[in-house]
């Protein structure tokens, strides 16, 4: 493929004019420093410097040579998935913020109308929409988490990269289902929580539910209610939406928290509070066992030291206890 053919698909892709002229010019020409390509290219220095800080960050070029100056193509699959990734969820916020311009003029001129207030999204377009909708938020998501799931697999890679920026918080009350399950404990809900999130649990929740800034919120329901669910809702601001906020307040205010790091001067080891997360969760001592990673004898031999610790004499007493001294 020619330098002429590249660059447009480059450009489609997110990357600037500049970048894209310096990215080529270390592909024709090789490892370069950021002078060589001012000169070699009849670019401003200043303008090449910033170019190439660019492409290091978008992952297409690294920085070797024993001062770190000499500039090296890398191979781009990594980098070509954050830029997609990228223009994703710029294409998303376009959409959404076009939708919400035309909801806009529509009440500026007529009543609202309510057949555009929900879309129903089905088979395998859903996960693709799930992610993108996530990607898309910029202060926070809320969510009641409950099986079935409709993304392959257990690691929720979009969440784990808005937490690692840093700009978007999650609130998120579990479902005792989705911590009894040992693959979504271990690969999603740890991960996640430990990168920032939010979360507590509840025996059930009343509804699969995701809210994305405020802007829309996506439904489906739990499994206790559908056997076979491939359908989810996505809901527009309207009083729906407003209900729907307050539907996750009050699951939030009703659900315990389900573990978090250490405190400084916490009275139980962090494995304890995982464990009186787990219980406060309903869960049964098989299932506390094996999200631990430790035997029935161990679970009950740490349940035996809070209980005398806490002066209680049944597990109710223990929680009870645990939730007033913020033990969890």
């Amino acid at each position: 493929m020619s330098e002429g053919d590249l660059a447009p698909h480059l450009s489609r892709l997110g990357l600037p004019e500049d970048e894209i002229r310096s990215y080529l010019y270390l592909l024709r020409t090789g490892p370069s420093t950021a002078e060589e390509i001012a000169v070699g290219a009849a670019e401003p220095l200043e303008l090449v410097q910033h170019s190439l800080r660019t492409l290091i960050d978008a992952g297409l070029v690294g920085a070797g040579g024993p001062d770190g100056r000499t500039i090296t193509p890398v191979p781009p699959a990594s980098g070509l998935q954050i830029l997609s990734r990228r223009r994703e969820s710029e294409l998303e916020q376009a959409r959404v913020a076009t939708l919400n311009a035309y909801d806009t003029f529509r009440r500026a001129i007529s009543p609202q109308r309510t057949d555009d207030l929900i879309e129903v999204v089905t088979g395998t377009a859903i996960a693709q929409r799930i992610q993108q909708m996530e990607l898309s938020a910029r202060k926070e998501v809320r969510r009641l988490d409950s099986p079935p799931y409709f993304t392959e697999g257990h690691i929720n890679n979009a969440e784990l990269e808005q937490l690692n920026r840093g700009e978007v918080t999650y609130k998120v009350v579990y479902a005792r289902a989705s911590v009894e399950d040992p693959g979504r404990y271990a690969q999603n809900i740890q991960p996640c929580v430990a990168a920032g999130e939010l979360a507590r649990v509840l025996p059930e929740v009343p509804v699969k539910l995701t809210i994305i800034d405020q802007q829309f919120a996506t439904v489906s329901l739990p499994v206790a209610e559908a056997d076979v669910n491939r359908s989810l809702l996505v809901v527009r601001p309207s009083s729906l939406l407003s209900a729907l906020v307050g539907l996750f307040e009050a699951s939030w205010r009703l659900a315990v928290p389900l573990h978090g790091a250490a405190r400084a001067s916490s009275a139980v080891q962090p494995i304890e509070q995982r464990l009186l997360g787990l219980l406060a969760a309903g869960a049964n001592d098989d299932s506390i066992a094996r999200q631990l990673g430790v035997s029935r004898r161990t679970v009950f031999r740490h349940l035996q030291r809070l209980m005398d610790h806490a002066g209680a004499t049944t597990r109710f007493q223990l929680a009870v206890h645990a939730v007033r001294h913020r033990w969890i």
